[in-house]
């Protein structure tokens, strides 16, 4: 039974909720009408504050303060109406005029935005489309200016950059010159070998080196050795004939 008295009352307070007319809407819409901007923002924020959910107020909200050159302002009350609005038409619209917002402010590529999402709404509107056409071209002969800060760090991600590769070629330069001093130290020695090698006498020196026959120096010494050995003994045999008187003759065995 509870349950249902309170389901009875919630039911009656949406009824009358909805019933509820917005009596100052009416008021803010004929200000505005009258070019009567000022008390025009008045009556649209005290029916935006009463009704935050209808789109109505808080659109024509920011149309008000657009007419009085609050650009900036007005940005954010168009903003805030497109957070309600529901139907293709109210969006772009609200997308339109915020485009025109972004004109006035020069900032070219936030208002080729809003255009392009007002021609998503509604293609075939004319005016969105020329304006589209003018904020592309616009953007395109003033195009923003980079970030000083991302300049910055760019400036001095290379600089790291640029260090680091002199670090590297450094480096190689000291490894470069530790090898060829390495290199040098080994030619040094070998050069050192080589001399030592010269300088050192071979150990077979002074010993008969063999001739081209396969006849060692030794071996020929012993040889000749023989031969004065028998020429001795022909030259004793010659003398003892030279002593008989009867002349020889010898032929050496060379």
């Amino acid at each position: 039974m509870k349950n249902k008295i309170l389901y009875l009352l919630l039911l009656i307070t949406f009824v009358v909720n909805a019933q509820q007319k917005d009596k100052v809407l009416p008021k803010a819409n004929e200000d505005y009408k009258e070019k009567n901007y000022v008390e025009a923002e008045a009556n649209y924020r005290i029916s935006h504050s009463k009704f935050p959910n209808r789109t109505v107020a808080s659109y024509n909200l920011g149309n008000s303060i657009y007419k009085q050159n609050q650009f900036s302002e007005s940005k954010f009350a168009y903003a805030n109406a497109l957070k309600n609005l529901k139907t293709r038409p109210q969006k772009h619209k609200a997308y339109h005029n915020l485009g025109n917002v972004f004109m006035k402010e020069k900032d070219y590529t936030q208002a080729v935005e809003a255009y392009r999402n007002a021609l998503r709404n509604n293609p075939e509107d004319e005016e969105t489309r020329y304006n589209y056409a003018l904020a592309k071209k616009m953007l395109k002969d003033n195009p923003p200016p980079k970030d000083d800060k991302k300049k910055d760090k760019d400036k001095d991600k290379k600089d790291k950059d640029k260090d680091k590769k002199d670090d590297k070629k450094d480096d190689k330069k000291k490894d470069d010159k530790k090898d060829g001093d390495k290199d040098k130290d080994k030619k040094d020695d070998k050069k050192e070998g080589d001399k030592d090698k010269k300088d050192q006498k071979p150990k077979d020196e002074g010993q008969p080196k063999p001739k081209p026959g396969g006849i060692s120096k030794q071996r020929t010494e012993n040889l000749l050795d023989a031969v004065n050995n028998e020429e001795k003994k022909v030259q004793d045999k010659v003398n003892a004939n030279k002593v008989k008187g009867s002349p020889t003759k010898t032929e050496k065995d060379w």
